[in-house]
């Protein structure tokens, strides 16, 4: 089962990449369902971030916003991870409601991180994203689009 959880987030993201939807969505399920049963792994809150990340995606995709911004929120409702705790979070989804102007979401969004995102850094980085939201504009994100 271990196995399994660990690949999990690789193959759902190459299938997300193909725009394979519908492949990407159970995967991302399954994702969901073996993190239920392995709150103690160490992945468990990339699990978490990672499976609401895309399954957000794939909602917005198809013309689901309110949906997509659950998803957000969910994966920002991670306890994080040793990588989440250190890099901070993926902000594709949040870019792609930003477009969709979701301001409110995604400011929620970046609040649920600084729980987990505890470093320094990552607290300056969250307040320098929200101002540049609050002023009607879309931070550069970096590296944070990719991890």
């Amino acid at each position: 089962m271990k196995e399994r959880f660990y690949q999990l987030r690789v193959l759902m993201e190459a299938k997300l990449g193909a725009d394979e939807f519908n492949e990407a969505k159970a995967l991302a399920e399954e994702y969901l369902n073996l993190a239920s049963h392995l709150k103690d792994d160490w992945n468990y809150g990339n699990a978490i971030h990672q499976a609401n990340l895309t399954l957000g995606r794939i909602a917005l995709n198809s013309g689901k916003l309110n949906e997509a911004k659950s998803c957000l929120l969910r994966a920002g409702n991670t306890p994080g991870s040793p990588q989440l705790n250190s890099f901070g979070p993926n902000m594709s989804l949040a870019v792609e409601l930003l477009q969709h102007r979701e301001i409110d979401a995604v400011l929620e969004y970046l609040d649920l991180c600084k729980k987990f995102w505890l470093a320094d850094i990552g607290k300056s980085k969250i307040e320098d994203w929200k101002r540049t939201i609050s002023a009607g504009k879309i931070p550069n994100f970096g590296p944070h689009l990719e991890y």
